[in-house]
């Protein structure tokens, strides 16, 4: 097995224009007319949860053909909508692995390679990204790799209301949008408050990974995991980590470090809970 794993070729849409392929032929769709039929939903939870400050904002640009034809194909083979009802991880993988969730994997390609080197860990994936979730089911579909699962909407969701406590082997969260504004701190993903959740889903033992190439985030990121009972760092020094073998150099980071970026790690262990004296 080849060191990357490279997008396939994509398949040319039909001439005259076939509404499957959208993105590469303009498409006009009827009023209510899903995007993609077979695909991931527009907005999976619709209303059924409280409104509140997201850390993502979903990007509208434009769907590849081969991208198009992965949602449509394997959608339903391979996705999840975070529509809020639970789900069991071995039915959803068909095997009982161990499961690791990350969040924002950007087209999928770091995703795709981590899943084919460590074919015995089942990789969750969530993003937003529409065209990343196409690209990455067509990866996974043109090298077999059957331990990836798509997930589409909000994690917060996805954590929250369906996934079991004790659920998770690890948590994996690369280059976040480090919303570099002042009055956007809050919009950051790596909070007290999403770290009271996680704790509750990750086995003990299990691993958090956070990597980001924004140095006052990496410090933020840095504190609150410091401070929070439920995590240890690995590192005995209490700082950052070097860049694990396991997580790829992407094409982005490599840009950044280019430019002189500088990128950190950080790898913190999920720890037992310890039952206090008198404690039921």
């Amino acid at each position: 097995m080849s060191d990357s794993v490279n997008t396939p070729e994509a398949p040319q849409p039909s001439p005259g224009g076939d509404h499957r392929y959208p993105g590469s032929v303009r498409h006009t769709r009827a009023k209510g007319e899903p995007r993609f039929p077979d695909g991931p939903k527009a907005d999976p939870a619709g209303s059924h949860f409280e409104r509140r400050i997201r850390s993502f904002q979903p990007r509208r640009s434009r769907v590849t053909a081969g991208q198009a034809d992965a949602l449509q194909r394997l959608w339903s083979k391979w996705g999840l909508d975070i529509d809020g009802h639970p789900v069991d991880l071995r039915e959803l993988f068909g095997d009982d692995r161990p499961v690791v969730l990350e969040i924002g994997f950007g087209m999928g390609e770091a995703t795709a390679q981590m899943a084919a080197a460590d074919p015995d860990t089942d990789i969750l994936a969530v993003d937003v990204h529409t065209p990343g979730q196409g690209n990455l089911l067509n990866l996974a579909d043109h090298h077999g790799l059957s331990n990836v699962r798509v997930a589409n909407g909000d994690a917060i969701i996805l954590l929250r209301e369906m996934l079991p406590a004790d659920s998770l082997d690890g948590l994996r969260v690369y280059f976040p949008d480090p919303w570099p504004k002042k009055r956007h701190h809050k919009r950051r993903l790596i909070q007290p408050e999403f770290l009271d959740l996680a704790a509750t889903r990750l086995k003990p033992g299990a691993i958090v990974h956070c990597a980001t190439d924004w140095e006052p985030y990496a410090e933020q990121m840095l504190e609150v995991l410091t401070a929070h009972p439920d995590f240890e760092n690995t590192r005995p020094d209490g700082g950052f980590a070097p860049r694990p073998g396991f997580r790829p150099l992407t094409r982005f980071e490599g840009q950044g470090l280019d430019k002189g970026h500088v990128v950190n790690d950080l790898l913190f262990r999920r720890v037992q809970h310890r039952v206090r004296p008198g404690a039921r």
